[in-house]
């Protein structure tokens, strides 16, 4: 029987060259148009691309687009001949199905796939005959958000090569006028200067982006392969003062409101900062910059309360005090000697700052509660529902709680639920070096409150989204859409009633018309409802639990399915030409692997999955991005297809691919262990086999700084048993799976594996089934694995020393070789010596749950080029 195999690659700095499946010059993409149009805040986007195969022999073609985390696919279709191949969205369960046929006849599926803070991934491929042409065309819609006073639509071009047809046509029409507009971005250079014409008339706006080929090649961020940048549009509007902005098309409506001429309340803040163990380095800096920062723009009318967290919750004061001159410094202070240490107890941590905030009732002011953690509750309550549970008893709708994830470690699901509980929100801060910006830009949207308890009211309205909100704050807006009963605009009545520093006040107008859109847009009001109604659905079906849960799910997937969008819970399912693979393209969920775990993947790194069909005579049929999606079982498939997170493999730099190790299944020979050493393409990886029970060299850094040795265990896929650590300094680290060793000098202190410990330029923390250890500018990952009832060892190195004489299995490089012959043996060329190869199968161990991958077997000699002596440590 066949089987399919997961290899994985990582993109750093060479991602737009490693997705091109084809040579450059295979195929010719000769013309890339994007066309963007908003009306009503509400943009419609579509993205075609014309390729022609110029080669004497069938093609695959490769279509691979960006488009906004926010938006919904829509429409996808190509054109080959003459014939139209239509996507079509499908509930998951048919999809998963159809794509489990596809997979039993050979084939392959697709994904829509997270990369990064604002974009998703689309990406499929067709095979073209000889001088044949296909034309690929996508559509996504999104409702543009208004953050810190104004709208921002995001456009991506990367089209993977130069090309001559190359045109961004964006309009842009607002009945209530356009009171400015700005184009930014990384396309919007000096060099790129004049192909960007931009116009603005009253209530309607141009952009045009026509590079010519020669720009494309010579810009700043351009080269061989042309754009890869972001084009940004931001713009707002002018606005009713009173009640805002009304449309209606049909029976449908939409109303955005976002006064401006209010005073601002004043805060009770607390911050709830998370100082474990996990936050070392990069972070806790980042953090401390970002909240001097943010204490400085504090008004003096406001009141706040500073605490940070790991095992025990330390106040600055235990009371909120006023923002005065003296306070701010006095926290300022605080928070520059915060030390990270220990575990982390979330619970008793933001159960603390609510204690702080129910304590302090003030007349007039707007309260809320703003957590910055970077890893899962490991101490005090770690039960998420209980902690959930806890909070929002005691929080008892009287503030909003706002979430800030650090990173990838952190459980982003159990965040966005605790926030959305809670009448907040939940946004993931990426680890990248403007993460201070990050935090204090989030702050910035929340810093000044002018409503509390808006509740948005529409005698004469149904099938409403939602239309109560706790908070408005300044710069940001509130939308409503719905259906008009009857479509009677005569009964039609909106009304706003909120509080304003203890006031209640009521926004309405006898006087305001309902505006209705022109016949051409009568389908885009109807559909910023759906959109709505989907988006919101889906946070309730996150939040809600047995029967309701289940039928906002419901809802939600007649919504989709309705208006063809490809959300968590619908597929878009690519028809292709006979004898073509089947695409199954998935919505990722933010912070979701397949298996509903949390992805891990470092913020600049990115992955691919390349699913190879053994037997297949050609190419690989389908390369697809690794993904977050639930709810996709792939190991019920005959042909076992397994995806795996970027952060279960070593760390990749933007330059150096590092080497995985792998050991055998337990059928292989006793005391013998199996290695696979990566290679610099997408190849079939080498492997070779280490006998005995020996010590390896695992990482040895040349200043002596850090030695790092792993010890196989003594039985056949065992792995290691124990990982020894030494530092300069005389402080080692011992590492079995029951217990970790710390030993400086004469001392030795056992301490359980569930700690989080820093000592000297060390720091180790552990979860449950891996420890992190940090060592200067190294990390290191140890995974904890269990097979046939017993547990073992297995390193892998995320972050690899800054000095390139690091030494050792760990800081071996990527394999480069060539096949020099396939029959009747395989013999490889590695540095321009041939070696013999065999077609084998190992288990790589640094990933979990662990895939078998196929690889060429040889002496470890020939595969390390060099003695394997030289790992073996006595």
């Amino acid at each position: 029987m066949e089987r399919v195999v997961v290899l994985m690659a990582l993109l750093g700095l060479l991602l737009a060259s490693a997705t091109t499946l084809a040579d450059k010059d295979d195929w010719d993409i000769y013309s890339f148009h994007i066309n963007s149009t908003v009306s009503s805040r509400y943009a419609t986007t579509v993205i075609t691309s014309r390729v022609a195969n110029r080669m004497n022999d069938s093609k695959e073609i490769e279509f691979h687009v960006r488009i906004p985390k926010n938006a919904f696919i829509s429409k996808f279709r190509m054109l080959i001949d003459g014939q139209f191949y239509d996507g079509v969205v499908k509930g998951k369960e048919k999809a998963q199905q159809q794509y489990t046929e596809a997979v039993s006849r050979g084939q392959s599926a697709g994904l829509v796939s997270s990369v990064g803070r604002t974009m998703e991934e689309f990406k499929t491929s067709v095979t073209l005959a000889a001088h044949k042409k296909v034309t690929f065309e996508l559509t996504y819609e999104e409702l543009l958000k208004r953050r810190l006073g104004k709208y921002e639509l995001q456009i991506h071009a990367r089209p993977m090569q130069p090309v001559k047809d190359f045109k961004v046509d964006v309009y842009i029409n607002e009945k209530a006028g356009i009171n400015f507009m700005e184009v930014k971005g990384g396309l919007n250079t000096k060099a790129l200067a004049n192909a960007i014409t931009r116009t603005h008339v009253d209530k309607q706006a141009w952009v045009y982006f026509y590079p010519t080929e020669d720009q494309q090649k010579t810009c700043d961020i351009c080269g061989e392969q042309g754009l890869n940048g972001d084009l940004v549009i931001a713009y707002d509007v002018n606005r009713n003062p009173s009640l805002g902005d009304i449309k209606k098309s049909g029976r449908y409506f939409v109303h955005h409101f976002a006064p401006s001429n209010l005073a601002s309340i004043p805060k009770n803040v607390v911050f709830v900062i998370d100082q474990s163990g996990s936050m070392h380095g990069k972070k806790m800096h980042q953090t401390r910059i970002a909240l001097i920062h943010i204490l400085s723009d504090l008004a003096e009318e406001d009141h706040f309360g500073l605490i940070t967290f790991d095992s025990q919750v330390f106040h600055w004061k235990r009371e909120l005090v006023q923002a005065t001159k003296g306070n701010l410094e006095s926290a300022k202070t605080f928070a520059r000697q915060i030390v990270e240490r220990g575990s982390t107890d979330i619970s008793r941590a933001v159960l603390e700052g609510t204690r702080m905030l129910n304590a302090h009732p003030r007349e007039g002011s707007a309260s809320l509660l703003i957590l910055l953690t970077d890893g899962d509750p490991t101490s005090g309550e770690t039960n998420p529902e209980v902690i959930q549970s806890n909070v929002r008893r005691a929080i008892a709708g009287k503030f909003p709680l706002y979430c800030l994830g650090f990173g990838f470690d952190v459980n982003f699901e159990f965040l966005e639920k605790m926030s959305l509980q809670n009448n907040g929100v939940a946004r993931r801060i990426y680890e990248d070096s403007d993460a201070d910006l990050q935090l204090t830009g989030f702050y910035n949207e929340v810093a000044t409150p002018l409503l509390t308890d808006v509740t948005m009211i529409y005698n004469g309205g149904a099938n409403l989204t939602e239309t109560n909100f706790s908070r408005y704050y300044n710069g940001s807006e509130i939308v409503v859409a719905g259906q008009i009963t009857n479509n009677d605009i005569e009964t039609f009545t909106p009304q706003v009633i909120a509080i304003s520093c203890n006031k209640r006040v009521t926004f309405s107008d006898i006087n305001a018309t309902v505006e209705s859109m022109e016949e051409a847009s009568d389908s885009s009001i109807q559909r910023v409802w759906a959109y709505l109604t989907v988006k919101q659905l889906l946070e309730k079906e996150l939040v809600l639990s047995g029967p309701e849960k289940e039928n906002a799910k419901k809802e939600a997937l007649d919504l989709s399915l309705k208006y063809s969008f490809v959300t968590p819970l619908t597929s878009m399912v690519v028809t292709k030409p006979q004898g073509e693979n089947t695409d199954v393209l998935h919505k990722p969920r933010e912070g979701k692997n397949k298996e509903g775990k949390r992805q891990r993947t470092q913020s600049t790194v990115f992955s691919t999955s390349l699913i190879v069909m053994h037997g297949y005579p050609g190419p690989p049929i389908q390369t697809m991005m690794n993904s977050q999606q639930d709810d996709v079982d792939y190991d019920d498939f005959e042909h076992h297809a397994l995806l795996v997170s970027a952060a279960d493999l070593p760390y990749y730099d933007s330059i150096n691919i590092q080497p995985t190790i792998v050991s055998p299944r337990a059928t292989d020979a006793p005391l013998s262990h199996r290695f696979l050493q990566k290679t610099e393409n997408l190849s079939l990886p080498l492997c070779f086999d280490v006998t005995g029970n020996v010590q390896l060299k695992l990482l040895h850094h040349p200043s002596g700084e850090l030695f790092v040795n792993g010890q196989l265990d003594s039985v056949a896929n065992g792995g290691f048993r124990r990982i020894n650590i030494l530092l300069k300094t005389d402080l080692r680290v011992e590492i079995d799976t029951e217990k970790v060793l710390l030993i400086e000098g004469q001392r030795i202190s056992g301490l359980d594996r569930y700690i989080s410990i820093t000592v000297g330029s060390l720091t180790l923390f552990s979860r449950e089934k891996e420890i992190d250890v940090a060592v200067g500018d190294t990390r290191m990952v140890i995974l904890i694995h269990k097979e046939n009832g017993k547990d073992f060892l297995w390193p892998i190195l995320r972050q690899r020393p800054l000095d390139d004489n690091v030494s050792g299995i760990l800081a071996l490089k990527p394999a480069v070789y060539e096949d020099v012959q396939q029959s009747p043996s395989t013999r490889l060329k590695i540095k321009g010596q041939d070696y013999d190869a065999t077609r084998a199968s190992a288990v790589d161990y640094s990933i979990n749950p662990s895939p078998t991958e196929d690889c060429w077997l040889m002496s470890a000699e020939s595969a390390l080029q060099r003695s394997l002596e030289d790992f073996i440590v006595t």
